[in-house]
Order: structure tokens, then sequence, then C-alpha cells
């Protein structure tokens, strides 16, 4: 059902650009200087990277193409080899020398399709859980021993779990429940991180269930519960605009350039001897640049769905507090600058939950840091 009804979306596009026609009556876009006339798709292509060869607006993409909100969830558009074409008088993209492909053929190619933006630096994220409500792991089943009695376990182990019961599943992923995740807005928990500790297979049923240990990011021990393993779904969403207005912050970066934990609101402990931009509420030990993850305060509750582009933006102030008493390198202190906010990079959202999200910088003029806030584009 879902490939016929992804042939008909691509019918319906061909047969509106042969026939020339033209669903918006105003477009204000910005061109690329660079952006071609004609573009073949190469492999390993994305639709944001497309879209950026096009336009200096990337997620004004499906404004271009002309997409409904059904489209946009799932466009399946475009596939390595097809050719898209610029209509420079109309402002529209549409695909030319479509192949003729069988229906058999067209099957197998819809596992080609180009994703929204870089597979490899989101698929991690995708399968495994992020966000545990309160109490979220507590019906899960529970490692309640290990082997030999160990308190620790890694790769190459053998855990013993109660509370599997009679469950087909084989394949499981281990966590447990970290630090809370909290909004700096309203000083309110939103979840808990989920931390994930590595991946097990049943080798044997029964209460307790014996699983092995196939993968461990960390220690395992007693305690620690399992969920089922899922596969991941990689996101066909075309970048896009939220569809009302999102005001949120960034409220923890993974995988930066500090071992610091961001998770909750902290007091800045920054120590340099310069003048020092701060973001009141929050530690900005840890950066985040392109290609790396951050979560948001922000949600489903509030509007926000996978696709939906962010601008990221900085609102801080210039402290001169970096000596004691009210002297600053022999001098008065001056009083302390708040800085306009100024907008230097986007965010992709890729991932939602009822109060926090999931985004991918996809670009950023200065290092990414918690506390900064995200707006529409």
């Amino acid at each position: 059902m879902f490939k016929k009804s992804s042939m008909r979306v691509l019918a319906t596009l061909a047969a509106a650009a042969a026939a020339g026609v033209v669903i918006a009556q105003s477009v204000n876009f910005s061109l690329q200087e660079t952006a071609p006339d004609r573009y073949t798709v190469q492999k390993g292509d994305t639709l944001w990277g497309i879209s950026g060869k096009f336009l200096k607006e990337p997620w004004r993409w499906p404004e271009i193409w002309r997409l409904n909100k059904e489209q946009i969830k799932n466009p399946h558009l475009i596939y390595p080899g097809d050719v898209i074409v610029l209509d420079r008088g109309a402002m529209q993209l549409s695909l030319a020398d479509r192949r003729k492909l069988t229906p058999r053929i067209r099957g197998e190619q819809m596992e080609e399709a180009i994703p929204s933006i870089p597979a490899n630096a989101i698929e991690p994220w995708l399968s495994r859980p992020l966000v545990i409500e309160e109490g979220g792991l507590a019906a899960a089943p529970r490692i309640v021993a290990t082997e030999e009695g160990r308190f620790n376990i890694g790769t190459g182990s053998r855990a013993y779990v109660s509370g599997m019961g009679d469950s087909p599943e084989k394949a499981w992923l281990i966590y447990r429940q970290g630090a809370p995740l909290i909004d700096p807005d309203t000083n309110r928990i939103l979840g808990f991180e989920a931390v994930y500790l590595g991946s097990a297979r049943v080798i044997r049923t029964g209460d307790p269930t014996t699983v092995f240990i196939v993968q461990a990011t960390q220690e395992i021990g007693p305690g620690d519960r399992l969920i089922p393993a899922g596969r991941p779904q990689l996101l066909s969403y075309v970048p896009k605009a939220p569809a009302k207005e999102v005001r949120g912050r960034i409220i923890a970066v993974y995988g930066g350039r500090s071992d610091v934990s961001l998770l909750g609101a902290v007091t800045p402990a920054l120590a340099t001897p310069q003048p020092a931009a701060s973001i009141e509420g929050f530690d900005t030990r840890r950066e985040a640049g392109p290609l790396m993850i951050v979560s948001l305060n922000r949600g489903i509750k509030d509007g926000l769905t996978p696709g939906d582009v962010l601008a990221i933006n900085r609102d801080a102030t210039i402290n001169f507090d970096r000596s004691v008493g009210p002297f600053y390198m022999g001098h008065e202190r001056p009083p302390n600058v708040h800085l306009p906010q100024e907008r230097y990079g986007l965010l992709f959202v890729f991932r939602t939950f009822d109060n926090i999200s999931y985004g991918l910088v996809m670009r950023a003029d200065r290092p990414v840091l918690p506390g900064d806030v995200l707006t529409n584009p």
C-alpha cells in the first residue's frame, strides 16, 4: 500500500511538472548563486544537501516542490540517477527524464530513496529510547543475577533476567535510568536520560531467562533493565519550517568537546581571565558543531514533528567578573553587557517525544552551547 501510494505521488508530481502546473501563486525564494539548471542525484545525497544546492534556505524545499502535508511526511521523491530540473521563471523544481521502471524494479529501489539528512549521523538514535518518563522502566525485565555472581559484567558474559515471561523477542537492549532532563524555563523535570548500556541475546528461556551480553558500552549489573531491540527507521521527512511558532532551548549536547554532564540546569563555571559570554543557568563547557546531536525542551505537545528545522540563536551576557571585588584587571569592573540575540545556525529535528526532541546540528557559524535559543527559521 505504501509503495503504491508513493508511486502515485511520483506520478502526480511528474504530471504536474509536464503540464506546467503552478500550485502556489507567488513565491519569494533566494536561489543559490551557483544553483544548477539540472542536477543528477548521486548515491549518498540527502534531501537537505540537494535543497542546499538550489536554495539559500533549505527548509523551504517543500514550497518550491509544491508538496502537501502528506507528501512531506513520506515523500520518497528522489532516487540516485533521477534528474532534477529548475524552472527559474516559475521558481519550481521537478523531476525529468524519469526512467520507465517496472513495478518490480521500482519496488526494489524504494529502499534506495535518499534520506532527509545523513543516515549514519542519527541511525544509532532512531531505534534506542532516549527519554524515560518517571517510572517508565519499572515494568521492564530486570537483571537479577550475573555470571558467577559478579557485580559488573561486560561483553561476552551471561546475565539472568526476570520478567521476560514467554516473550518471543530474542534481541534486547540494556538500559538504566539516568539524570533528569530539566526544562530551563520552568525548572520542571521533563523526563530522564535513558542510559544505553549494551545489547543482549536470549540463549535460554525460563524464569529467570539467560541472556548473552553481545555488546557492552558500560558496565552492566543487577537492577539494569531490558527492552526489546527495534529496527531503526530512517527518516524520509522533507526539511520544513514548523507549522506553528516555536521557541525553545538546547538543554544538552551529546558527544561534545567536554566530558562534563550538562543534563539539567546548573551554574556556569567558566574559568578564564578574559571577559566571557555566559548563558544564565547553564554549564557551557560542552560544545557541539555540525552533524552533532542536541536535545531541546520542546516536543510533540509544542507542535514539533520530525523534519522541522529550527534556527539556533545566542542570547548571552558579557561578564567582567573574573577577579575578586569590584575591580577588574586593576580598574573598576564595568557593568555586564547583554548582547542582542543573533542567529548563527540551523538544526534538523529527527526524533520527538511529548516534551523533548532531539535534533542534528546542520549548520553552525560558532560552537553550539546548552542554553542557546531555538526559533522558527
